[in-house]
């Protein structure tokens, strides 16, 4: 397979300009540490964002950053911890559970829209992206919000390319919030809680004034398999609070308090605290070597215990919960079961399921994306036409 790697804006766009003028489909990717996430792509080329690399502009005072697409997280957070500073959408790292070797890059991070612990109080990648460059599919370089496409007047390039997954153009460059990091943290766990209780507690969790910034919930299956082995034996339910340290100690009283009404509570301090998110964000329990299908599944906070209880009755499936339980991370033991599951997350109310991780075999036969409603997917079309035409972009990777 032939894999170019333009050095910069104007190499890319006659690479693509010239796929688009033979209709020959190209493979973008960033550091490929998603490989095999996401419906097959049907391409003999691939085109990488790997060498359009290097922070741009970084000023901490005005809470910004600018780098180019392929730069590497890790040299991101380097430069923002030197900062004082983070990305408030607290990225995971696809490569335990993917089994993948490359080197995460900005720009994948938002095409793929990649949001961790923190989203659902802090938002997700898009929401902290302020701008973008990128080259269409008719080989064209566009600055968002510098140059209007014809017949997408009112579109938000922004949040368009953010989660479009490669599927409409080449991310150069990306532009995004960079807020102060949290000078320490601390975690309360709760034991013994099962799913539907653990789900109540961290809903009472987020109404007190305490600022909760992670709230998870990790069944008797799982929490052994966090920071070490050493959290308390039993279900935990754990809840993160970040900021000033002596903040933090008079938040972690009041809702340590709260919580010792429903179960015994134990606290992390910062560094197991830290350990213990970062494992959570990277879906530690199924990083386990196998191809076994993981999914994961966003529904209301209310509905995930009640949709996992639901699919224990007629399959082998194991699950945690994060964003206070909207998020649920899912293994199944044997077959993907996709149909069945997303039967159940429409009688449930709805939400989405994405399939990220299964064998080859499976991944054919199971759509890796939530099946969009008519009306959606046929502005969609409409959308992806615009912008590449002659449709090389990623074929068939969102269909």
């Amino acid at each position: 397979m032939t894999e170019f790697h333009p050095k910069t804006e104007e190499e890319a766009a006659s690479i693509i300009s010239g796929h688009a003028a033979r209709g020959a489909a190209l493979a973008i990717v960033g550091g490929n540490s998603r490989s095999g996430f996401g419906n097959a792509v049907v391409s003999e080329a691939v085109l990488s964002s790997r060498d359009l690399a290097g922070i741009v502009a970084y000023n901490p005072g005005e809470m910004v950053m600018t780098a180019r697409a392929g730069t590497p997280v890790a040299e991101i957070e380097a430069a923002l911890a030197e900062g004082g500073q983070m990305m408030a959408f607290e990225p995971m790292d696809h490569r335990p559970l993917m089994g993948t070797q490359g080197e995460p890059t900005i720009g994948g991070i938002f095409a793929a829209n990649v949001s961790g612990p923190r989203r659902f109080v802090s938002g997700a990648a898009r929401d902290s992206l302020l701008g973008v460059r990128f080259v269409n599919g008719r080989g064209e370089i566009v600055k968002a919000g510098g140059r209007v496409m014809k017949n997408v007047t009112g579109l938000d390039l922004v949040k368009l390319m953010a989660g479009s997954h490669g599927t409409l153009g080449l991310l150069t460059e990306v532009t995004f919030r960079v807020p102060p990091k949290a000078k320490t943290e601390q975690t309360i766990i709760v034991s013994g809680l099962n799913d539907a209780d653990a789900a109540n507690a961290m809903g009472a969790a987020m109404a007190l004034p305490v600022d909760v910034s992670g709230a998870a919930h990790l069944p008797l299956t799982v929490a052994w398999s966090f920071i070490g082995g050493t959290m308390p034996q039993g279900e935990a339910t754990v809840l993160r609070l970040e900021g000033l340290p002596g903040s933090v100690s008079a938040r972690s009283e009041k809702l340590a308090a709260a919580m010792g009404r429903l179960g015994s509570v134990k606290r992390l301090e910062e560094d197991d605290s830290r350990r213990l998110w970062r494992e959570v964000r990277d879906v530690k329990p199924y990083a386990d070597g196998t191809m076994r299908p993981i999914w994961r599944v966003s529904v209301a906070p209310s509905i995930g215990h009640q949709l996992v209880a639901a699919l224990r009755l007629e399959e082998g499936v194991d699950a945690y919960y994060d964003w206070q339980g909207g998020l649920v991370w899912m293994r199944m033991e044997a077959e993907p079961e996709g149909e069945m599951l997303r039967r159940y997350i429409h009688a449930l109310g709805g939400g989405h399921a994405t399939l990220m991780r299964a064998t080859s075999a499976h991944c054919a036969m199971t759509p890796a994306f939530q099946p969009q409603p008519e009306a959606v997917a046929l502005l969609s079309a409409r959308v992806k036409a615009k912008f590449d035409p002659a449709g090389i972009f990623n074929p068939g990777k969102m269909a």
